[in-house]
Formats: C-alpha cells, structure tokens, sequence
C-alpha cells in the first residue's frame, strides 16, 4: 500500500552557486555515507543535487512533518547499487506512525537539472487493521 509520494527538482547550476557560497553547507545538509561514490571519490554537485532533491521528496512524501532535518533523511547505495533511503529522526518517528515499511527511489539528473521520485510503502496488513478497529469511544 503506498502510504505517500514526493517529487523534486533542483536546478544544478544554482545548487552548486548555493555550495561554492556556503562551502559547510555539504557538512550541515548530508552525512559522511552520502558525500561519497562507491569508489571513495567526492560527489559531483550534480549527484548530491539528486540527493538533496530525494530528501526534500522523502519529506514531502510523508507531508513534510515538522521539526524534520536534512540528515534525517540519507541516501545511500543497496547492495545492488540502487539508491535508497536510511530514515532517522523526526522522519523515522513520523513513518512509523504512518507505518511504512519501505522506500522506492528514483534519481535522476540531466543538463542542468536533478529530480527524485520517492515512494514510502506501507504493511498493507497493519492498514487493513486499521481499516478495521472499532472507532473509539468516549
């Protein structure tokens, strides 16, 4: 069952302006995992544009609760190379409530743009529970 989805875009040219500014900004906005290619190189600008963009749509995709970070959400590489997300903090505590149980990522960057797709999935067993529960009563 899909709990939500969110969608990004983040023009690469003003992205990387933003960074060459606030040259702290990759500490503050991404974790270590995140900085990396699977060779140990740094990112492009381009590839964490596509990072970024995953984190905005992950927040959007659980209708961006408050008090959410940036490194509440990370983008990393699965075993098979896939883009995913590990999900801490506010965003964890909110797609629990919501309970999702897993993300579907799609980046993508081209020209002098980014985007990223992110789909939160949930337990369709604990949502036909739910769906079920007498309605409380006071």
């Amino acid at each position: 069952m899909i709990v939500g989805i969110g969608t990004d875009l983040v023009g690469v040219v003003r992205f990387e302006a933003v960074l060459a500014r606030t040259p702290d900004l990759v500490d503050r906005v991404f974790c270590p995992e995140e900085r990396v290619t699977g060779s140990g190189g740094r990112r492009t600008a381009r590839s964490l544009a596509a990072r970024f963009a995953a984190k905005e749509a992950a927040a959007k995709a659980l209708g961006a609760p408050a008090g959410c970070g940036f490194r509440d959400c990370e983008v990393i590489s699965g075993p098979d190379g896939r883009p995913t997300l590990r999900i801490t903090g506010v965003l964890a505590r909110h797609a629990e409530r919501l309970r999702v149980r897993r993300w579907h990522v799609s980046l993508t960057h081209d020209a002098n743009l980014a985007a990223a797709v992110v789909v939160a999935e949930g337990d369709e067993r604990a949502a036909a529970r739910d769906e079920s529960a007498e309605p409380a009563t006071s």
